[in-house]
C-alpha cells in the first residue's frame, strides 16, 4: 500500500492498519503516515475557516466549519437513494441550513420552536433515511452551528454567498464519489417509506423533538449557549438504544474533564497561545478513538469562542450544565416518548379483515 492510499484511508482504517501489524517497524511508519494525515487535515481545515472568515467576514467563520463537515461526511456517507435525486435533496437540505437558522432566530420562542421543528424533521426524513450512517450527527450539527452563531445584515448577505459556494463544493464531491452507485430507491420512496409504525421513523420524530423541545425549554428558562443543549441531547438521541445510555455516561465526564483540563491550559499557557486552544481540541478530536475522549477535547473549541461572551466562568459553567442537561434531557425524553410512539402505532395500526 503506497503513502497515497494510506492518506486516504478513515480514522478507522488506519488505525486498523497499525495495530495489524507485528513487525514494530512498520507499525512506526503507519502511525507516523496517520499523524501526518491528521496534521495535513486540521491545516487544511484552519486554511478553510480562515479564509471564509476573511472573505466572508469573522461572523461566518462557523460557515467554513459546517462546509467542510458537509464536505468529509459526504466524501464516505450517502442517502441510500438514486445520485440524481440525492443530489437535488442534498440541495433542499442546504437551503434549509441557509434559511432556517436565520428563520429561527428572528422571531419569539414559539416561531423559534415551529422553524427548528419542521426544518430538523425535512432534514431528518431527506437525509437520515440510511441510517447506518449516521448522516444526522452531520446534518443536525451543522444546523444547530448555524443557529447557534446567527447573523444579521450585511453577515447575512455575505452568509448566503458562502452557503452557495459550500453547497457547490458538496454536491462535487458527492457526485463525484457516490455517482457509480446503483440504488433502486428513489426520493419519492423516503416519503413513502415514512411511517410511523417502522422504528426508523419513530427514531426520526423522536430527533425532531427531544432536540426542539430541550431547547425550547432551555430557552423558557433564558440558559444561554441553548444550541449546547440542542447538541447535547442530539447526541444521545441515536438510532440504537444501547449506544444512546452508552453515550450519555460517557459525554457529561468527557465535557466537565473538559473543562478542567480548558481551565489548566488557561492558566499555564501564555494569553498568545489561546487562540490556538480550540485547534489542540481539534488535533485531539482527530487522535480520540472513543466517544468519551472527543468529548472532552470537543470541549476546547466551545468553550474559546463562548470565553469572549460569557467570560471564563460562565462559559464554563454552562458548558458543563447545558450538556448534562442535554444529555439527561435526552435519556429522559428518548424513554418517555417512545412509549407514547408505541401506543399511537399501536392505535393505528390497521386490524386485518377475516
Amino acid at each position: 500500500m503506497t503513502v497515497y492510499q494510506e492518506l486516504k484511508m478513515n480514522k478507522a482504517g488506519s488505525k486498523a492498519l497499525s495495530r495489524s501489524c507485528t513487525n514494530r517497524k512498520d507499525k512506526m511508519r503507519h502511525t507516523a503516515i496517520y499523524l501526518f494525515k491528521i496534521c495535513l487535515t486540521m491545516a487544511f481545515c484552519m486554511a478553510v475557516v480562515i479564509g471564509f472568515s476573511k472573505i466572508f467576514g469573522n461572523g461566518n467563520s462557523i460557515v467554513g466549519v459546517v462546509v467542510l463537515l458537509c464536505v468529509m461526511a459526504f466524501r464516505f456517507a450517502d442517502f441510500g437513494i438514486r445520485t440524481p435525486h440525492a443530489m437535488g435533496a442534498l440541495t433542499l437540505m442546504f437551503a434549509i441550513l441557509t434559511f432556517g437558522p436565520r428563520l429561527a432566530n428572528a422571531g419569539g420562542l414559539v416561531q423559534e420552536f415551529l422553524v427548528n421543528t419542521v426544518c430538523i424533521l425535512i432534514l431528518m426524513v431527506l437525509g437520515c433515511h440510511n441510517v447506518v450512517m449516521f448522516n444526522h450527527s452531520t446534518l443536525l450539527l451543522c444546523y444547530l452551528l448555524l443557529y447557534g452563531y446567527d447573523v444579521t445584515g450585511d453577515l447575512y448577505i455575505q452568509r448566503l454567498i458562502a452557503m452557495g459556494i459550500g453547497a457547490a463544493a458538496t454536491l462535487i464531491v458527492y457526485y463525484r464519489n457516490h455517482r457509480k452507485k446503483v440504488y433502486k430507491r428513489s426520493l419519492g420512496d423516503i416519503f413513502k417509506e415514512f411511517d410511523i409504525h417502522s422504528l426508523r421513523t419513530k427514531w426520526q420524530i423522536t430527533m425532531v423533538f427531544g432536540v426542539t423541545t430541550a431547547m425550547l425549554i432551555a430557552g423558557l428558562l433564558h440558559v444561554p449557549r441553548r444550541m449546547w443543549i440542542g447538541i447535547a441531547a442530539m447526541s444521545i438521541l441515536v438510532p440504537f438504544h444501547e449506544d444512546a445510555k452508552k453515550r450519555a455516561k460517557s459525554r457529561v465526564p468527557g465535557n466537565i474533564v473538559g473543562c478542567f483540563i480548558f481551565l489548566a491550559l488557561y492558566y499555564l499557557l501564555p494569553p498568545s497561545i489561546y487562540n490556538y486552544v480550540g485547534v489542540i481540541g481539534g488535533i485531539g478530536v482527530g487522535l480520540s478513538a472513543t466517544y468519551g475522549c472527543q468529548a472532552v477535547f470537543n470541549t476546547f473549541g466551545a468553550l474559546s469562542i463562548a470565553v469572549g461572551i460569557l467570560g471564563r466562568p460562565g462559559a464554563v459553567f454552562f458548558r458543563i450544565f447545558n450538556n448534562f442537561f442535554g444529555a439527561v434531557y435526552g435519556v429522559l425524553f428518548e424513554r418517555g416518548f417512545g412509549r407514547v410512539l408505541d401506543r399511537v402505532s399501536s392505535s393505528t395500526r390497521e386490524i386485518p379483515t377475516p
